[in-house]
């Protein structure tokens, strides 16, 4: 995502009337003090269907690129007004920004938010106290989370301590990992004390808060599916971290067999040997040398490295 250097002191929204064009009337209907006999309609304010009208209002319409929700949050760290945690920690890490200013907000410690329909500024809660408004349809209220798009199946996950997308039922929580992983690596994932507790190797975005896919290598390490992607687009195929394969290689290896084959050494080198390691299975074996690569004895990888002469 591009950087915020500016705060968004104004809700982004999307085809609909500024708040400041509605009448007084217009946002908050009066209530009828008439009284009803059996059988005539109730008061507007009292009618369920009203009353949820009124909480749809706006829905989907305010919000900021991270986020479709009706409310914004004031930082307890700054005391600043933002569209949601996102565009303040864009803001405030921007390189603009002096660097003993540069901050993320607690987004645990969100205690105030503000209504973007009606401006009220209120205690965090779902509804609004002044309009009624639903200010998020998904709403989390340990992680102050507000937002109106629920195709995300979002969930709150308390071993994590933070909301998830995804659904809860295609997640479970590794307590050694200490992170969400699919119900598909269940039985077969690797596990890492901290798995996703650190910086992407590629991008170095935090990938325990990361709003982006992240994948898990068959050596336990984890990163974003886009950057592993992309490493494999410019022909990188080991882990940042650990230099294990990160997908079978059996059938590169198969070339490797091949290109050696028809590639014969110098003389002065044809009686060469060479302690190597291999980064694959972590065994050491005593091999001859040649320029194109050395084959690992035991798991037959040459995804390995030279530590003696």
């Amino acid at each position: 995502m591009g950087e915020v250097a500016i705060m968004h002191s104004e809700p982004l929204q999307f085809e609909c009337n500024d708040i400041k064009h509605m009448t007084e009337k217009e946002m908050y209907p009066p209530e009828s003090n008439a009284q009803h006999l059996p059988g005539e309609e109730s008061s507007p304010s009292t009618d369920p269907e009203n009353i949820n009208d009124l909480r749809e209002k706006g829905y989907m319409e305010y919000g900021c690129q991270h986020y479709r929700r009706r409310c914004r949050i004031r930082a307890p760290c700054c005391n600043e007004i933002f569209d949601c945690r996102h565009c303040h920690n864009e803001a405030k890490n921007d390189i603009n920004i002096d660097q003993k200013h540069r901050h993320d907000i607690p987004r645990h410690q969100v205690k105030l938010v503000i209504c973007s329909l009606c401006g009220t500024e209120q205690e965090v809660q779902q509804n609004c106290i002044n309009c009624g408004v639903c200010m998020g349809k998904y709403f989390c209220g340990t992680c102050k989370l507000f937002d109106d798009d629920i195709s995300k199946q979002q969930y709150h996950c308390s071993g994590c301590g933070i909301c998830r997308t995804g659904g809860s039922e295609n997640f479970f929580h590794c307590f050694k990992c200490g992170c969400c992983f699919s119900t598909l690596l269940k039985n077969s994932h690797p596990c890492v004390e901290g798995a996703m507790h650190h910086d992407c190797p590629v991008c170095f975005e935090y990938l325990f808060e990361s709003r982006n896919d992240v994948t898990v290598m068959p050596c336990g390490h984890t990163i974003h599916k886009s950057c592993l992607n992309e490493m494999r687009e410019h022909f990188q195929y080991t882990c940042p971290l650990c230099s294990k394969s990160v997908c079978d290689m059996s059938k590169v290896w198969e070339k490797f067999d091949i290109e050696i084959a028809a590639t014969p050494m110098p003389e002065p080198y044809q009686n060469k040997m060479v302690w190597i390691l291999c980064n694959d299975c972590g065994k050491t074996s005593h091999v001859q040398f040649h320029f194109v690569a050395q084959k690992c004895l035991n798991c037959k990888s040459y995804n390995t490295r030279q530590t003696r002469g």
